[in-house]
């Protein structure tokens, strides 16, 4: 009878095995929390890298638009006269466009 197994045994390697997977449990929970911790800290820099990279293209922007701004501005002082030549002819087609557009949706209403 030294073969058999009673059980206590059997309770007692159980609760063994039932540690040793407790432990393997939270080693993988921890491993989890670093990859996760490690993953959000490249996100951050990936993030960071994006948004200070669309700073530098805004800032470029509108340094180019105030600079030819500038040029306008300086064109038309010198020019006046062709200026408000140009901005009147646009005003009217302008105009124009909105007459057009105005009368075809007026007509497409009575239809």
């Amino acid at each position: 009878m030294a073969d058999s197994i009673s059980s206590d045994d059997v309770r007692k390697e159980l609760e063994k095995q039932i540690a040793e997977l407790r432990k393997e449990i939270g080693a993988l929970g921890k491993s989890i929390a670093d990859r996760g911790a490690e993953t959000l800290e490249r996100t951050r820099e990936a993030a960071s890298e994006a948004v200070d990279r669309a700073r530098g293209r805004t800032r470029a922007s509108f340094q180019q638009a105030r600079e030819q701004a500038h040029a306008v501005t300086d064109a038309v002082k010198e020019n006046p006269g062709t200026a408000a030549t140009i901005l009147s002819s646009a005003g009217i087609v302008g105009f124009v466009i909105g007459l057009f557009v105005g009368a075809t949706l007026l007509g497409s209403e009575r239809r």
